[in-house]
């Protein structure tokens, strides 16, 4: 019996996808919940899983082309997998009756090879156990046998870079002129359309200020440590303070927190920061949800968690829908000063940067101070230059004394 494979339902911000990789070919055997296919969105790359056991038949949409949500993308031969063995088996007694004793050792030949802990290991790692030699009873492999072929596998391409550097100078050489067109990912695709959307169709407009990190670094620098210890391994970043003194100062300002949705201005009761964090695939932007009820924590956990799920490609669509408001910190990449372009319908984006010394007048005197300069970027239709700097000047003198944000003053 054929079951369909069937792309995910897309959410209404996302019109399609496209078939990024097929990791299974029409013939291969497929077990329930193995990864199929990706697609990839413009926000995300979205795992197919086989919903049965069997062979996967037919691809009816190859790697590149666009899906639309729940559309057919092929099929699987349900049973397949497990039909195939039983007729093998049955073919071997019809063609050699006579061979009858002598066949039943054959059908235990693996597990006179190895142990079924080595079978499975060989199996994961591409080992042919036939290769590998056993110093187990009657010659038998061991798992052991199996690691120690596996250490040799990977030692055994050291002795090879000889042939790949011999081309190299082909492809590098003085003068060569090369070039390579690839096609633009949907992720690319997608941020270039928002960020000329954004420019032509927002008054935005960008303010500047510098704070002095001195109190936060001092703060981090004193209980790093216990905080650790006290929240099961998080660390106290930076971008939590920057978090809990955005969504203060969202409270106070609530057109910096609200959108334009056609003539209509949405003013929203919580505070959902977008984050934006790298990826192999470029930024992207998760959204820690009602952040302004979240500790610092909270939301150093959640900012952790976006991360390790965006570099292994698991963040959800749930995960990079919707905000309020974002924060990108430019200075992870030694940024000084940039503009940052809002996302919309987000009204507001605020920029950080790289943390310098930097010499400063206080009270008469020059002193060295850790400055990093702040960026925000918004919608003049929606918030006055006066609002916005105020704004921006409100976080500033958050984080130059922490003890604000306890006090909520």
């Amino acid at each position: 019996m054929a079951i369909e494979i069937k792309a995910p339902t897309f959410p209404e911000s996302v019109a399609d996808g496209t078939v990024a990789t097929w990791h299974k070919q029409p013939g291969d055997a497929v077990k329930r919940d193995d990864l199929i296919v990706d697609i990839e969105t413009d926000k995300v790359v979205l795992e197919v899983l086989a919903t049965a056991d069997g062979v996967l038949g037919a691809i009816v949409k190859n790697e590149g082309d666009t899906v639309l949500s729940d559309e057919v993308l092929g099929s699987i031969e349900a049973g397949g997998a497990g039909a195939a063995a039983p007729a093998a088996a049955a073919a071997a007694p019809a063609e050699a009756p006579a061979a009858a004793p002598a066949a039943a050792p054959a059908a235990s030949d693996e597990d006179a090879i190895g142990a079924p802990a080595a079978r499975k290991l060989a199996e994961e790692n591409g080992i042919n156990l036939n290769s590998v030699k056993g110093t187990g009873k009657d010659g038998r492999v061991t798992k052991e046998d199996v690691v120690a072929a596996i250490e040799a596998k990977k030692s055994a391409p050291a002795a090879k870079p000889a042939a790949p550097a011999a081309a190299a100078p082909v492809v590098t050489a003085p003068g060569d002129r090369t070039e390579k067109r690839v096609p633009m990912t949907r992720l690319r695709a997608k941020v270039a359309e928002r960020l000329v959307e954004a420019q032509s169709n927002m008054a935005m407009l960008t303010t500047f200020n510098e704070v002095d990190m001195t109190e936060v670094m001092a703060l981090r620098s004193k209980y790093k440590d216990l905080f650790e210890k006290s929240h099961n391994g998080v660390r106290l970043g930076f971008m939590s303070f920057f978090v809990k003194a955005a969504t203060e100062a969202l409270k106070r300002f609530p057109a910096v927190n609200a959108s334009i949705d056609g003539s209509d201005i949405v003013y929203h009761g919580y505070a959902d920061v977008g984050v934006a964090v790298s990826s192999d695939r470029g930024l992207v932007v998760p959204v820690l949800r009602n952040a302004e009820s979240m500790s610092l924590a909270e939301i150093e956990g959640g900012i952790a968690t976006f991360g390790k799920k965006a570099r292994d490609g698991k963040l959800s669509m749930d995960e990079m829908t919707g905000g309020t408001f974002t924060i990108t910190n430019g200075g992870t990449f030694g940024s000084m000063m940039s503009t940052p372009i809002v996302n919309p319908p987000q009204a507001a984006i605020l920029g950080m940067h790289n943390i310098l010394q930097r010499p400063m007048a206080v009270n008469g005197q020059v002193v060295i101070r850790p400055m990093m300069y702040l960026a925000l970027s918004y919608d003049h239709r929606l918030i006055d230059g006066k609002e916005a700097v105020t704004f921006l000047v409100t976080i500033k003198n958050l984080l130059e004394d922490p003890a604000r944000l306890l006090l909520d003053i």
